[in-house]
């Protein structure tokens, strides 16, 4: 048999072996009465895979099915350690109880959310991010996460600011990433517009689908514009306010965001993610999330209402800057 003959044979082959199940998988997926794939109810986005490849791991991309079991393993006794080693008597602090991180690592095994670059690793900051990054760090020397730099307002909290605030959920951007509790976001569709509401602080953002421009007015959670490629749904964001609580603050509002939805199976919906953000990152960059369907509703997380935080935070910063001065420090 000559080469072309065999490659031709290889070819027909592969079209009978995997056309039926290509086909087997689309039609699992449902689909609204208008007919585009069905990406409503609540999807849960918890992992316990890092954002970022591990060192360790630096030249491994995915993880066999006894590495990721072990992973597990080692994930789930350091959770039930986490107790111990947390004061009981001091107000404030979470147990195991508050936690909700999930126990196993994605479908795919990769070692890393991140897709691109191939190492599995952020790209480097920009020269300007680095120095910004620095006089923060130096500004907020011995300041606790949760309390202004000295003498500073709210503005000057720091990289958990806007969480601290009730603005924006530490894990719900955007963009969504994984973090330790409230990891489900429920998506509502209509033919022209898809709505997307995040557990984490209630945030809910209309996404028209009708192919409106983007307004020039700068929004927390920006402004966001979708359409359908093929079975996926594409939802682009820009003109962000300032940054969102996306890696604890990391990007500006230089931020042009990329969301892509598709739903591969009736229990999956894969959650894509373009990162462009030219202000902080030398490149783009990519993350990916298999987000889980979840059968139970979300629960409101009503960070506003009764919200002290602001008041007790500010007034204890002035205290301690009152001992500061009194002590002669």
């Amino acid at each position: 048999m000559t080469s072309r003959c065999l490659a031709v044979s290889l070819t027909v082959v592969a079209l009978v072996v995997f056309a039926p199940v290509s086909s087997a998988a689309q039609a699992d997926v449902p689909r609204t009465a208008w007919g585009q794939p069905d990406l409503q109810g609540v999807w849960d986005f918890r992992t316990i895979t890092p954002m970022q490849r591990p060192a360790d791991l630096a030249e491994k991309e995915f993880l066999t099915d006894e590495e990721a079991a072990e992973l597990e393993q080692i994930r789930a006794a350091e959770n039930a350690g986490r107790d111990d080693e947390v004061p009981a008597d001091i107000v404030g602090n979470y147990n195991t109880f508050w936690f909700d991180r999930g126990d196993s690592v994605i479908g795919t095994r990769r070692t890393s959310l991140v897709i691109d670059p191939p190492d599995g690793r952020i790209p480097p900051l920009t020269p300007e991010a680095e120095r910004e990054r620095a006089s923060e760090a130096e500004a907020r020397e011995n300041t606790g996460p949760h309390e202004p730099a000295p003498g500073g307002w709210v503005d000057d909290l720091g990289p958990n600011g806007l969480q601290v605030r009730c603005i924006t959920g530490f894990n719900s951007g955007p963009p969504m990433t994984p973090g330790g509790y409230n990891n489900n976001v429920q998506l509502f569709q209509t033919p022209d517009t898809v709505v997307l509401l995040s557990e984490m602080n209630h945030n809910v953002r209309v996404v028209p689908l009708d192919g409106r421009p983007h307004v020039d007015l700068r929004q927390w959670t920006g402004d966001a514009r979708g359409r359908w490629e093929g079975d996926t749904l594409v939802v682009e964001t820009v003109n962000f306010l300032r940054e969102t609580s996306f890696m604890r603050g990391g990007a500006s509002a230089d931020l042009h965001l990329t969301e892509r939805f598709t739903r591969v199976s009736p229990d999956v919906l894969m959650y894509e993610v373009t990162v462009d953000d030219p202000t902080t990152w030398t490149r783009p960059w990519k993350y990916e999330v298999p987000m889980q369907r979840n059968p139970e509703p979300v629960y409101e997380y009503a960070c506003h209402e009764g919200n002290y935080a602001m008041d007790v935070i500010l007034a204890g910063a002035r205290a301690k800057e009152t001992e500061a001065d009194a002590a002669g420090r």
